[in-house]
């Protein structure tokens, strides 16, 4: 595909999970399988399956252990965008662990890594957004 129609090409899909430990590994592997399929890979198909798989995790640890995730992911030409949505209401904050402490680094990665990010509450619950340009 030419530079112009990639760039002019739009993909947009999502897939819901259970909030349930192995919610991260089969979110992760849909993403990292759908943005190679679509020419994302090397470096910028790493840092979109980390960072998607960080901000999963976190939905599946800190929202309602019943509930739904609902993950987006749209790609239109070098940016990347995944949408994490749990049914949860909290504030996603970014921490700064100790370096000895086993947790608390996923939001950490994510503002380190992407290009931008950000967090949008409402009635349905809190979503965590991440994009990244893989030209940069």
């Amino acid at each position: 595909m030419r530079r112009a129609e990639q760039a002019a090409a739009v993909f947009d899909d999502e897939m819901v999970v259970q909030a349930e430990p192995r919610a991260p590994r089969a979110v992760r592997h849909w993403v990292m399988r759908t943005v190679a399929g679509l020419g994302v890979t090397g470096a910028g198909n790493q840092v979109v399956e980390l960072l998607t798989a960080e901000i999963v995790s976190n939905a599946v640890v800190h929202g309602p252990s019943e509930g739904e995730i609902r993950v987006r992911l749209r790609v239109a030409g070098p940016c990347v965008r995944v949408e994490v949505t749990d049914t949860g209401h909290g504030s996603p904050t970014v921490r700064h662990p100790e370096p000895t402490a086993p947790n608390g680094r996923g939001l950490l990665l994510v503002e380190a890594l992407a290009t931008s990010w950000g967090t949008r509450p409402d009635e349905a619950g809190t979503t965590v957004w991440f994009e990244v340009d893989t030209d940069a």
